[in-house]
Parts: structure tokens; sequence; C-alpha cells
């Protein structure tokens, strides 16, 4: 018979062997200079900035390929995207790479993914607007099991999923937040086991105007304060488009107050990784652009806050080391104590987030192809670059293009690249970043090279051969 001591002993042994529950909360193109823990007075984001005052901030982290598809693979795959080979939006992700769900799985969670995909990708000469809307295989959903998803949509109000099964439903109303209302039935239905839940939301990615009526009022008669590096003859339009985008973020703030309630209320908090994250940033018209893919910081830079309280306590932890996409994988299962799979090439921050020195002095940014909204016919080009704690270097195929002191200078209104001042400096950085593509492999070369290499087609004119 077991003494009361023995007993008291064997119970604090299990609680403590029981694995952590991973809450992972993913919105699209929201970036991190638009919250009120990293210094915006206008956006209402109360909730995630309590989060970010009871957790740990990866204050640079940074999307190495900043845009959708890309970014995606690489937080499934702890890859980077000219390995796992999805460096253009909408082109397929490879099956046989071992993703976090599916070693998660064999570590006895259940897996579950609600939202947005965006990994299927679409076969020669299929249709975007087919593969978006589509179901997505049961054998290509990456390891997940519960399954209520959609590979793209960007009409919030008008949304729908698929199911285990491949039946379509409606989401009822503004998409995230039913989506939201799914994941908290889960996490209900699952508090007594490991669980992994994949919550992906759409937002605040355009459409801008398209959040809750309520949550747009909180913005219609505010002057919307500009970045400096907002040229003057897009103003008007800059500050139209950053009051819808703000309603969404305040809309998302709500969920995820919604999320924090219930892991508390259901008693599973300290044992549960609880993470916030974006893909990529939106530049709302910073340097005169739109969207991402683009090496500036709106574009590049994007939140990571993490609360697990049974490891790290409740206090407010700012960690400035340069953190990508593709650590995020390893970090949480050296977290969770699971296997890191050899395929994955990001790095566990695990041991640096609880006070370990940790040899990373720089996060690599890269278009190897530019498309879409940023296609050469945009001005976009290739471009590799890293992104140090204090600076942003990059060079596209002809040679040195971008240099900022982000210290000094915030909004990267000044390029240094050649100044003889920053002559030292930009050979330092040069040397770090030529050290980091001879890691990878990557002998930059020009888009039309990946994409052939790949066997992907070109969507509408992306191309310049066409």
């Amino acid at each position: 018979m077991l003494t009361v001591t023995a007993m008291v002993s064997l119970s604090a042994c299990q609680q403590e062997a029981k694995k952590p529950n991973i809450v992972f909360v993913f919105a699209d193109q929201w970036r991190a200079q638009t919250f009120g823990y990293t210094g915006n007075t206008q956006v209402k984001t109360p909730n995630i900035d309590a989060l970010a005052g009871e957790g740990i901030n990866m204050a640079t982290m940074v999307s190495s390929v900043p845009v959708c598809s890309p970014a995606r693979a690489s937080l499934l795959s702890g890859q980077y995207p000219l390995s796992h080979g999805v460096f253009y939006n909408d082109k397929p992700f490879r099956n046989e790479i071992k993703t976090m769900a599916e070693v998660l799985k064999e570590e006895g969670y259940n897996t579950a993914c609600i939202g947005k995909w965006h990994l299927n990708g679409h076969l020669k000469g299929e249709s975007l607007n087919v593969s978006r809307v589509s179901p997505v295989p049961e054998d290509r959903r990456q390891g997940f099991d519960y399954w209520k998803v959609l590979e793209c949509t960007h009409d919030y109000n008008n949304s729908f999923y698929f199911d285990e099964d491949n039946v379509k439903h409606e989401w009822e109303g503004y998409d995230a937040f039913a989506q939201t209302k799914n994941a908290i039935d889960y996490i209900k239905a699952n508090k007594d086991t490991p669980f992994y839940l994949f919550l992906s939301w759409g937002p605040p990615h355009a459409p801008y105007q398209t959040a809750p009526e309520e949550y747009k009022e909180l913005y219609k008669d505010i002057d919307i304060e500009l970045r400096p590096n907002v040229p003057d003859s897009l103003s008007e339009q800059a500050k139209e488009d950053l009051r819808g985008y703000y309603s969404h973020c305040s809309a998302l703030d709500h969920c995820v107050g919604e999320l924090q309630q219930v892991l508390k209320e259901e008693g599973i908090e300290n044992n549960t990784i609880f993470v916030f994250a974006s893909d990529h940033g939106d530049m709302l018209f910073s340097q005169g652009g739109k969207r991402k893919q683009q090496p500036w910081d709106e574009s590049i830079l994007v939140p990571f806050l993490l609360k697990y309280p049974d490891m790290f306590g409740n206090e407010a932890k700012k960690i400035t080391t340069p953190f990508t996409i593709s650590d995020i994988m390893p970090t949480l299962l050296g977290m969770a104590g699971a296997n890191i799979p050899e395929s994955v090439e990001g790095v566990d921050f695990s041991s640096h987030m609880q006070g370990e020195a940790l040899d990373v002095k720089a996060a690599l940014i890269s278009c190897p192809v530019p498309f879409h909204q940023w296609s050469y016919q945009n001005g976009g080009r290739e471009y590799r670059g890293i992104r140090t704690e204090r600076y942003t270097y990059t060079r596209d195929l002809n040679g040195p293009w971008l240099l900022y002191d982000n210290q000094n200078d915030p909004y990267q209104l000044k390029n240094l690249i050649n100044d003889p001042e920053y002559a030292e400096i930009q050979s330092g950085l040069e040397n770090q970043l030529q050290e980091i593509l001879s890691h990878r492999g990557d002998e930059f070369k020009e888009g039309k090279y990946y994409m052939e290499k790949w066997g992907y087609d070109w969507d509408g004119t992306d191309s310049i051969m066409k």
C-alpha cells in the first residue's frame, strides 16, 4: 500500500510528466508594428497586449520568405523554402516531409486544424479559383485529424470549410469568430488528452473593410497616424486601409481573449503552450508599397508571443535574438520533449528562452521568385538578405541593394549602401549573409531557375518571360 507521502510524490511525477497542450493561433498578414505592446497607440489590442505582458515576446521575429504559402510550409516543416519547395504561392507542399503534427501524433497527441490552409497547391493547368475552394484530400492533411479547413478564401463573411469527410459546411457570420468558437469547443472536448490545435485565421489580410461593424466603429472617426515612411501622396488611401486593417485586428484580439479565458476555465492554462503569430506582414503603403514579399520591416517582421506558465511562469520576457518561422517547429517540439526530425533546418530556441546562450546573429530574408502582387511587372525582384537585431542588409541579382541601421533609423528612411561610414558594417553583413547562403546551399539564381527546377508553372503575368 502506498503511503500518503508516496501518493503525493507519484501524483507530482505524473503531473510533471504530462505532455503540454499546444494552441497555435496564426493570423494572416498581421505585421509586428500593429499592436499596443509594440508601440502603436491607436490600434486596440488589449488581450494580445496582456499576453505579451505575461509571456515571451520574440521581438525580432522574421518571416524569411514573407508571403503566405512559403511561410506556412516553413512553419509545418521547420525547413526553408528552397528545401521544401514552396517558395511561390499555391504550389504543393510535399507529403514526404515530416511535419510537426505528424511528430506530435507519434507522441500521443490529438491534432486539429481549423481555418485557412493554403498548402495543398494546384496541379499544372489547374485554376487557382478551383484549387482554393476544393477539399484537401485526406492524405494531404499533414498529420491533422480533426479538420475544419478551406484551402484559401478572403471572403470572411461568406466563408465555408470542409470537414474530415470532405463535407462542405458554412461558417456563420464573420468566419474568424466562428472558427474560434469551434476551437473553444475542441479545447473543452480534448482537455484531458494532450492536443495540438492549429487555428488559422484569414484576417487581417485584405479586403480591409469587411470586419464586423462594431469593430469598424472603433476607428470610424479617428485621424489615423501614419508611419513616416508612407508617402504623402498615398496618405488618404493608407488611412482608409488602416482603419479597416485595425478593425480586423481588434476583432481578432477579442478572439485571443476568448481563447485565453477558456484555457483558464478548463484548468489547463499552466500546462498549455499558447502561441500567437503571423505568417508575414503588410506594407500598407510604407515605402510606397503594398502587401508583402518585400524586405522592409513592415513586410518581414511579425509577432511571436508564447505563454507556457509551467515552464516560464507568468512574467513578461522580451528576447531580441533573430528568430524565424523555420525555428518554430523545433522550438515547440523541444518544449514538448518531442523528437526533432533530422529534416528540420530551423533552430531549437527552447533552452535560449530559458536563459541559455545561443549563437544566432541574423535571420535570412529572401525572395526566390517575385510573384502576384509583387511580380516583376509590379517592381518585384529576387533578393537575399539578413535581418539582425540592429541591421537590415539585402542584395539583389545586381549586387548590394539595401542597408538600414534600424536602431538609428527605425522607419528605414535612409539607405546606407556604399556609405563610406558604414563600409565595414556592410562588409561584415555581406560576410554573414554569404555564410548563411553557403550553409543553406543557396546559389542565389534568378527566379526562372527555381521555377524550372521544381517544374512549376508561372501564374498570370508573374514571369518576365511573358
